[in-house]
């Protein structure tokens, strides 16, 4: 659901249903990007222009899913504005901000707390996924930005994900899996 947010674009998720991503798809639409059930499943639409910051607080189910705050980090650091995000599920769970401001985010940790200032584009660099959520928000945040990211770690990814670099270019993401 993030792809077409931080991209651009319009996806399909097949299958899925708003009552099971309430609390995001919310704080989606508060950033300006549509998301409608169909009878499909979810349809994602990124409205006009660049997306606008919001605030994100963890919460167990039904509120924002702790499983989604990285990716939704990468999402706001291209967003006009200045977002917090507040992580109360989990202690340590931005070491993917680090990684991110390689790539030009301006994102302040203190605790449990980051405050992210949105800029108008991301740039390449070399990064390393910590975890398994930190390994998708930096590929998100690889496929915004300008010039060639290379994401190392990635064996985080696998734990959760199933041949992702196929799925994404299939949605026209210019990914590719190296070795070494």
């Amino acid at each position: 659901m993030l792809l077409p947010a931080i991209c651009g674009g319009e996806v399909e998720c097949l299958g899925g249903k708003m009552s099971l991503v309430g609390a995001f798809a919310e704080k989606l639409d508060a950033a300006g990007v549509s998301v409608v059930e169909t009878e499909r499943g979810l349809k994602v639409t990124r409205k006009n222009g660049r997306v606008k910051a919001v605030d994100v607080v963890t919460e167990p189910f039904p509120g924002f899913p702790t499983d989604l705050q990285a990716q939704m980090m990468a999402l706001l650091c291209t967003a006009e504005g200045t977002s917090v995000l507040e992580e109360r599920i989990f202690e340590n769970r931005f070491m993917h901000a680090p990684e991110l401001t390689r790539m030009g985010a301006r994102i302040e940790v203190h605790g449990g707390t980051a405050k992210v200032t949105g800029v108008a584009k991301l740039r390449g660099a070399r990064v390393m996924a910590t975890d398994l959520r930190a390994s998708v928000s930096l590929i998100l945040a690889a496929l915004a930005a300008e010039g060639e990211t290379v994401v190392s770690r990635v064996y985080h990814l696998d734990r959760g994900y199933e041949r992702v670099e196929e799925k994404l270019r299939a949605c026209g993401a210019l990914i590719e899996r190296i070795s070494g």
